[in-house]
């Protein structure tokens, strides 16, 4: 499996002013990404939201399993963070977050309340990793244009203080990931969000991870998608095969009329990213997760040489 690491100079000096900042905020909203709730959390933040009040905002949920979601939520909740699964560009959920914000930092009104400071406003500093859509929900939260947003890692560079109301303002961060990934399978799954820039992927290891998951976990994900009532696909075939069907039923042809199966890693992992699959969770809440067989090697080398038989040809 690939080395995936990203850790340009731009995040030390974002965790840099994080750490400067956090004793100016009441509230640390971190956001994830439903689809990979674990995976998408920086441990980094834990420590330094450390004695702060938690909320966890689970963004892309209409791309996510909803069972895993709530799931997720749950388990979230147990460990005391409120917890909100959204997506980022409906502002459907705000009310239900403004809500979750008081009851997040209770033990500070309260205390500012007997202190007599009535007319402060909340602080909270909007932190995650690269990719997950703060700055749309930020946008969407204040109701207007208030941070840069783009559909790629990195986008916000510097602090940006927000002021939704009397009673709340966001400090928006950079999005930062921690300098070594101990268990591989956390960058693919960052890598599959796009949590990572893609210029440092390795597409087809990817669309081999992403096979065998969906093989394990949501079979029918596949087979509705690329199968055809007369040529069904077959989950009990290797990948190589597998990704020759697709390309085939999918009518992804490469000069030399062979199947073009670089196109159908590509396909399979465009239909995830844009949730053309279906609604799919790349992992489970602690002690259901699942692991893939990956035999991620072998099937993507096979993968290469027959790319490169077509090529040839």
């Amino acid at each position: 499996m690939a080395d995936l690491q990203w850790y340009p100079g731009h995040m030390t000096k974002a965790r840099r002013m994080m750490e400067e900042n956090i004793s100016l905020v009441d509230l640390v909203i971190e956001l994830t990404d439903a689809r990979a709730p674990f995976s998408g959390r920086n441990p980094d933040i834990d420590t330094l939201a450390r004695g702060k009040a938690r909320m966890l905002l689970m963004n892309k949920a209409d791309l996510a399993d909803p069972v895993r979601t709530q799931q997720f939520c749950t388990a979230f909740e147990e460990q005391g963070i409120q917890c909100v699964a959204l997506d980022a560009r409906n502002r459907r959920m705000n009310d239900q977050i403004r809500k979750r914000v008081q009851e997040a930092c209770r033990e500070k009104l309260e205390r500012n309340r007997k202190r007599g400071i009535l007319n402060r406003p909340l602080r909270a500093m909007v932190v995650g990793i690269p990719n997950v859509g703060k700055s749309t929900f930020i946008n969407s939260f204040a109701g207007k244009a208030s941070a840069k947003t783009g559909n790629k890692p990195g986008v916000t560079r510097g602090k940006q203080w927000i002021r939704l109301n009397k009673e709340l303002e966001l400090l928006d961060t950079p999005g930062i990931l921690w300098p070594r990934f101990d268990d591989q399978e956390v960058g693919i799954r960052l890598a599959l969000i796009m949590a990572i820039r893609e210029e440092i992927l390795n597409e087809q290891e990817l669309a081999v991870y992403l096979l065998n998951y969906l093989k394990a976990d949501y079979p029918e994900a596949l087979t509705q998608r690329y199968g055809t009532p007369d040529k069904p696909l077959d989950l009990s075939k290797k990948e190589h095969e597998l990704f020759t069907q697709i390309a085939l039923n999918k009518q992804l042809i490469a000069r030399g009329q062979t199947p073009d199966l670089d196109r159908a890693c590509r396909m399979l992992l465009e239909d995830f990213r844009t949730g053309r699959l279906g609604r799919i969770t790349l992992e489970r809440t602690a002690g259901t997760d699942m692991e893939v067989e990956a035999e991620g090697g072998q099937a993507e080398q096979e993968l290469q040489t027959e790319a490169a038989g077509n090529e040839e040809e």
